[in-house]
């Protein structure tokens, strides 16, 4: 079961990473943009180190307050679930 948690983190990352990404290349185009809704979604379930990664490496939403806060914050809080789940070693019982 853990394996199939790493995938997920691993995916979900990658994913938003390459999401802000291809938003970031929108934005220079002046194209279709990707919605910061879905943005803020992908990092909530997940996501939001591939997100922070991708905002200070393409310096892209870091002037946004929903995101400048936001993704530390859900990042944090990733972190502390992470934390809580090898403490007290849920991931074996699942």
């Amino acid at each position: 079961m853990e394996i199939i948690v790493l995938y997920y983190v691993i995916a979900i990352n990658l994913a938003a990473f390459i999401t802000m990404s291809a938003d970031k290349r929108k934005a220079r185009r002046r194209a279709f943009r990707i919605s910061e809704r879905r943005l803020l979604c992908l990092a909530a379930i997940g996501g939001s180190a591939g997100m922070f990664a991708a905002m200070y490496m393409f310096r892209h939403k870091t002037k946004h307050k929903r995101f400048f806060i936001g993704i530390p914050f859900l990042l944090f809080l990733h972190g502390i679930l992470v934390l809580f789940f090898i403490k007290y070693n849920l991931l074996l019982s699942l």
